[in-house]
C-alpha cells in the first residue's frame, strides 16, 4: 500500500484530531494565565502556517512576515486603544504626551471597530498585493527577494519607532481595557478568548490545506519546482506568486490581531528582524512542506523557550541555533520527515517466503 503521509484522508484525519485535542484544553486547564499562554501559541501557529504556505508550497522565502503581522497588530491596538476613548477626550494619552492635540487623520476610521477591524486586515492584505506584485512581476525571487522583505521589514521598524507622536514609539500601544465586540467584553484570560484564537486558526488552516490540494496549490508548487518551465506552458507565474504571498500575509495580519486581543500590548517588537526570523525558524524545525508540522515547530520552539529560556537565559539563542543547525543538516524537511519516513518503512511491502527460498522466483510487484 502507499505511504499514509500522502493519503488525503489520512491527512484531514489528523488534522481533525489534532484540532479536537487542541479543543479540549479548556477543560482540563483551570489556570488562566496558562490558558492565555496556550492561545498565544496558537497565534505562532498562525504565523508557521503562514509561512509553510509561502515558503514550503509557494518556494518563496519570506524573511518580513513581521510587516503583515505588525500592521495587523498595530491595528488591533488602535481599534482598541479607541474603544477606550470619549468624545470628551477623544485622543489617546500617548499622543497628548508628544505635544498634539488632534487626532491624527489615519486614526479616525479606527474609532469605529467594525471599520477598524477590517483596516487590520485589510491594510496588510493590500501591502503584500502591491509589494508582492511590484516584486514578482519584476522576476525578483530567490535570495532577493528574501532581502528585499528584510529590507521592507526593516524600513517599517524604524518609521514606527521614529514616529512616536503617532505610534507610541518605543513604548508601543497600550489599550487600557479588553477589546469589545457587539457589547461584549473580551477578557484575554478566558476561555472565549481562546476559542477566538483556535477558531480562526482552524479557519486559516483548512483555507490553506484546501488551497494546497486545489488546482491553483498544484501550479503554485510547480512554479517552485521549476519557475521557467510553469511559464513557459503559459502561465502567470508573478499572478500566482504574488496570490499566494498575499494569502500568507492575510493569515500573519489575523495573528497580529489576535495576540492584541490576548497580551493588550503592542510594540516596535512585533516588526524586529528577530522574530521575522523566529517564523522560518519555526517552520523549518517543524518542516515546511507540512502546515501541521510548521505549526508544531511553533509549539515545541516556543513551548520550550517559555520553560527553558527563563533557565538557560542569553544560553537558549545557542542551544536553539545549534538544534536549527542539527535538523538542516540531518532532517532538511523539517521533523515531519520523521514521520514520513516512518509510515514509508511501514508501507514497505516485505518479500514473500517463497521469493527468499527459491533465487529464480521474482517478488510480486508493489502496489
Amino acid at each position: 500500500m502507499g505511504n499514509l503521509y500522502h493519503n488525503k484522508t489520512a491527512q484531514w484525519l489528523v488534522y481533525t484530531a489534532f484540532f479536537l485535542g487542541l479543543a479540549v484544553i479548556p477543560s482540563f486547564v483551570s489556570d488562566d494565565f496558562l490558558l492565555n499562554q496556550l492561545a498565544t501559541y496558537g497565534v505562532y501557529g498562525m504565523l508557521a502556517l503562514s509561512i509553510s504556505l509561502c515558503w514550503g508550497f509557494g518556494g518563496i522565502l519570506n524573511l518580513g512576515q513581521g510587516i503583515a503581522f505588525g500592521l495587523g497588530a498595530y491595528g488591533m491596538a488602535m481599534t482598541m486603544q479607541m474603544q477606550s476613548q470619549t468624545e470628551s477626550n477623544p485622543i489617546p494619552p500617548f499622543m497628548l504626551n508628544n505635544s498634539l492635540d488632534q487626532l491624527p487623520w489615519f486614526w479616525e476610521p479606527f474609532s469605529n471597530t467594525a471599520a477598524g477591524l477590517i483596516l487590520s486586515i485589510a491594510v496588510p492584505t493590500l501591502f503584500c498585493a502591491i509589494f508582492g506584485g511590484v516584486m514578482f512581476r519584476a522576476r525578483v525571487s530567490g535570495p532577493f527577494f528574501a532581502i528585499m522583505t528584510l529590507a521592507m521589514l526593516s524600513a517599517f521598524y524604524t518609521i514606527i519607532l521614529d514616529r512616536q507622536p503617532y505610534t507610541g514609539g518605543v513604548n508601543g500601544i497600550t489599550p487600557p481595557s479588553p477589546l469589545q465586540l457587539g457589547g461584549f467584553e473580551i477578557d484575554p484570560y478566558s476561555s472565549t478568548a481562546y476559542w477566538i484564537v483556535l477558531a480562526i486558526l482552524v479557519t486559516a488552516t483548512v483555507v490553506a490545506k484546501l488551497i494546497t490540494q486545489s488546482s491553483f496549490g498544484l501550479v503554485t508548487q510547480a512554479i517552485r519546482d521549476d519557475a521557467e518551465r510553469v511559464r513557459f506552458l503559459g502561465y502567470s507565474v508573478a499572478g500566482y506568486e504574488t496570490a499566494i504571498y498575499t494569502i500568507s500575509g492575510a493569515i500573519a495580519a489575523f495573528a497580529g490581531c489576535c495576540l492584541v486581543m490576548l497580551v493588550q500590548y503592542v510594540s516596535p517588537a512585533q516588526l524586529d528582524v528577530g522574530f521575522s526570523l523566529s517564523m522560518v525558524i519555526w517552520a523549518a524545525i517543524g518542516g515546511r512542506l507540512s502546515l501541521l508540522g510548521a505549526m508544531c515547530g511553533a509549539f515545541l520552539i516556543q513551548g520550550a523557550q517559555s520553560y527553558l529560556g527563563d533557565a538557560f537565559l542569553a544560553t537558549w539563542l545557542l542551544i536553539l541555533g545549534g538544534f536549527f543547525i542539527v535538523v538542516v543538516r540531518f532532517l532538511p524537511n523539517g521533523l515531519a520527515s520523521l514521520l514520513e519516513s516512518a509510515l514509508g518503512l511501514l508501507a514497505t511491502k516485505p518479500k514473500t517466503p517463497a521469493a527468499e527460498t527459491n533465487g529464480d522466483a521474482k517478488p510480486l510487484p508493489a502496489e
